[in-house]
């Protein structure tokens, strides 16, 4: 079972977007994003459904293997 921060950067990759571009598109810095994909911490809901948006995938497809 993956983790969000697992899936947050495969997303990331399959859009080919840097942590910095993907940061830019949703008002976070390259470190949040960072520490998302690395598990440090978690996105806040706000930011999961802006994160759904520039993926364009629906929220099942977001948790998919979480």
């Amino acid at each position: 079972m993956a983790k969000i921060g697992e899936r947050i950067k495969e997303l990331r990759l399959e859009k080919g977007l840097s942590q910095m571009q993907l940061g830019k598109l949703i008002g976070v810095s390259q470190k949040a994003i960072d520490y998302w994909e690395r598990s440090v911490n978690e996105p806040k809901a706000s930011y999961i459904i802006k994160l759904v948006k520039v993926f364009e995938v629906s929220f099942d497809e977001f948790f998919e293997n979480c």
